[in-house]
């Protein structure tokens, strides 16, 4: 697990006039993250994952953006994010509309396309759909159970690791591969005219696939001391898709520390920033915990 560089004080001081990335990885900085990311170095980050705080929300904790804003209060971010990261790298956005004036606000559409004005390429915009969200219920609407994670990239070919991600082809494989017509063993065209083709028989003997771009996830996790944790399986699934081991993970808004706990157990070097210095102390134990776990094992 990152033999040489485990450092269980490393996480607590970094240079920030620094210009070499080994004084920055597996580090967590505490600072507003428009300020620290300036520091970081050109081109050295291999993936970006990331919730920021959203419109609006966690206002005890981070004195909320009004969604009116919020466009102009992240691009300067944004601008650090698309030079730190290298040209093949990928930026993951956690992010979700607020309702406004019983109306979704715009903001996210407003900032996606505010991206691409300032460079970044919209890949792909994958739902997390969150299997046990809370319960509820509103006039004119249903509870929410999903979140957008916008992809986005610097250029068209990027690293994408899709076999690391592959999911189980399901029940349907043993009834339906069993039985194949003569049209399901060639590249027969979709009969609804979709302009579609497939080949069934191909799926034969395979016990794996590709998953689709909705993330199926609990929103359980184990940190009870944060307002707004995502689940450590969410940027387990991004980081083994867009990243190799001894890669550099940063999340500017670290919040807990669940990216850099991620990072960390896949053998992934971390950076991460936080403003609030309650969450800042509270990613380095959680984080901290992880790397004691790894270094009993080393010495087993």
């Amino acid at each position: 697990m990152m033999s040489g560089k485990i450092d269980l004080h490393s996480n607590q001081q970094v240079n920030t006039q620094s210009s070499c990335l080994n004084e920055w990885e597996n580090k967590v900085i505490l600072g507003d993250c428009l300020e620290v990311l300036q520091k970081i170095p050109d081109c050295s980050i291999n993936l970006i994952v990331t919730s920021p705080p959203y419109a609006d929300s966690r206002r005890s904790t981070y004195g909320g953006i009004s969604p009116d804003n919020y466009v102009d209060w992240f691009l300067p971010i944004a601008n650090e994010l698309k030079r730190v990261l290298k040209d093949d790298g990928t930026f993951i956005l956690n992010i979700k509309e607020k309702v406004v004036s019983c109306e979704r606000h715009t903001y996210v559409i407003e900032l996606i396309l505010a991206l691409k004005k300032q460079g970044w390429l919209w890949t792909e915009e994958y739902i997390w759909h969150k299997k046990n969200c809370a319960p509820g219920k509103w006039s004119n609407r249903f509870r929410d159970a999903w979140e957008r994670c916008l992809q986005f990239n610097k250029q068209k070919k990027f690293k994408m690791n899709q076999d690391a991600v592959m999911v189980p082809t399901g029940e349907w494989a043993k009834t339906r591969l069993n039985k194949l017509g003569d049209n399901d063993k060639i590249r027969f065209d979709s009969q609804v005219g979709s302009g579609f083709g497939k080949n069934i028989a191909n799926w034969v003997g395979r016990k794996m696939a590709y998953p689709s771009n909705v993330i199926h996830l609990s929103t359980e996790c184990g940190n009870k001391k944060h307002s707004a944790a995502f689940p450590k399986s969410l940027p387990i699934w991004f980081i083994k898709l867009f990243s190799d081991e001894e890669d550099v993970v940063l999340d500017p808004f670290l919040g807990s520390g669940t990216t850099c706990v991620a990072a960390c157990e896949l053998n992934r070097n971390y950076i991460g920033i936080e403003v609030n210095a309650e969450y800042h102390q509270l990613a380095l134990v959680n984080i901290d915990a992880v790397r004691n776990i790894y270094i009993q094992k080393s010495l087993l």
